[in-house]
């Protein structure tokens, strides 16, 4: 499953970058194509006919070799960093009160170790598979990985403050600041 998410954030991520390279070549291309053969739609946005948007996905085509290194060279980075990544994973339901108090906990720490540390929270009562799969008992269960992917701390049945989690990936060498 760790793998999984990891190959549907390195799509996202590859996507993402899809866009923004699209969108900087047609905003360089813009200049080449503006008001050719444009006609105003009902609602009153600009609508480039079929042979426009042709030539302009012709020409884009034509210069991908160098967009297409670059997102490798961008999607390989991705791939190092995110593998490289410590985890946490806190399972638990988003009705259980200890779940519902690890949750802005789970958020900070989501936003200010952003790139440095991986959080997930798993619903164990929507997914109960998840729960077999991760062999849990009580909730809320918050489970560390290192940034192999192997689970070094298990921490069951009940809250954890962000100071203790923070002290448990410094224990095992891992400083996240």
């Amino acid at each position: 499953m760790i793998k999984c998410i990891y190959n549907k954030k390195i799509i996202f991520v590859f996507a993402i970058l899809l866009v923004l390279i699209s969108a900087f070549s047609c905003k360089q291309k813009g200049s080449e194509l503006s008001n050719a053969n444009n006609t105003q739609s009902p609602q009153g946005s600009t609508v480039s006919n079929a042979k426009n948007l042709s030539e302009t996905s012709n020409t884009l085509t034509s210069k991908s070799p160098k967009t297409s290194d670059n997102l490798q060279n961008l999607s390989k980075t991705a791939v190092k960093t995110q593998a490289k990544l410590p985890k946490l994973i806190d399972l638990g339901a988003n009705k259980c009160i200890l779940c519902k108090m690890m949750k802005p906990i789970l958020d900070e720490l989501k936003t200010e170790y952003s790139g440095k540390l991986d959080v997930e929270f798993i619903d164990v009562w929507e997914n109960r598979e998840a729960g077999q799969k991760y062999g849990i008992t009580l909730i809320p269960t918050q489970i560390f990985y290192d940034p192999e992917g192997k689970e070094f701390q298990r921490h069951e049945g009940g809250f954890i403050s962000k100071e203790d989690i923070l002290n448990t990936f410094k224990q095992k060498g891992m400083k996240l600041d």
